[in-house]
């Protein structure tokens, strides 16, 4: 009889990490941030109660990783639907991914937006994270739009940094809507509808 394959101890971490991030989000949704403890996390991933603590240190470190993985899983879709594309077709493909993502993982997606904002907070130590995953934003929809520029899609007077600055502000407005009313996915997809005709109207050039 074949021995089952034991599992190394890179690959039981990973297991563990993932089991982890996801209880990690379902209590940041449920609790908030200040109701949630490491020993809560470990203990209902069906580890001890010290595991979290000696993964992340403290909360804030625990934040961190959850910011960071989902920002990852975010990344790795939008990378997905973006390629080849650039322009106003990038930015609309990014907005149809990130209302589907909204749709598809709400916990991943309100757990994210929830530490975002709460980074606004006076010495966060989110805020680097934070800025980071902002930045990265900004500067993707800047490329595409240089691009489109490049390429003869996008008028040369457009401004890539003002539009850029407009995408972002607007994306974060729908944000904090769908966080007000989750249950209504309707008007979700209407924000993010709106904006791609916006954007249209502000790039796509007149035959």
């Amino acid at each position: 009889m074949t021995k089952p394959l034991r599992l190394t101890q890179v690959e039981r971490k990973e297991i563990s990490d993932t089991k982890m991030l996801e209880v990690a989000i379902d209590l940041i949704v449920e609790r908030g941030t200040a109701q949630l403890t490491l020993k809560d996390v470990g203990e209902r991933a069906g580890y001890s109660r010290g595991l979290a603590g000696y993964r992340f240190g403290h909360k804030a470190g625990l934040f961190d990783f959850v910011l960071r993985s989902v920002g990852d899983e975010w990344i790795a879709e939008l990378t997905s639907v973006t390629n080849h594309k650039s322009g106003y077709h990038a930015i609309a493909a990014a907005l149809d991914a990130h209302s589907k993502f909204c749709e598809d993982a709400p916990k991943h997606f309100e757990a994210f937006y929830r530490l975002w904002f709460e980074s606004l907070a006076p010495n966060s130590p989110l805020r680097p994270v934070i800025m980071g995953i902002h930045g990265r934003r900004h500067r993707d929809v800047m490329g595409w739009i240089e691009q489109g520029i490049e390429e003869g899609l996008i008028a040369p007077l457009v401004s890539p940094k003002l539009i850029a600055d407009q995408f972002s502000a607007a994306v974060i407005g729908i944000v904090y809507q769908w966080m007000s009313d989750a249950e209504n996915i309707e008007e979700i997809r209407s924000l993010h509808n709106g904006l791609k005709k916006m954007m249209k109207m502000m790039l796509v050039k007149a035959d």
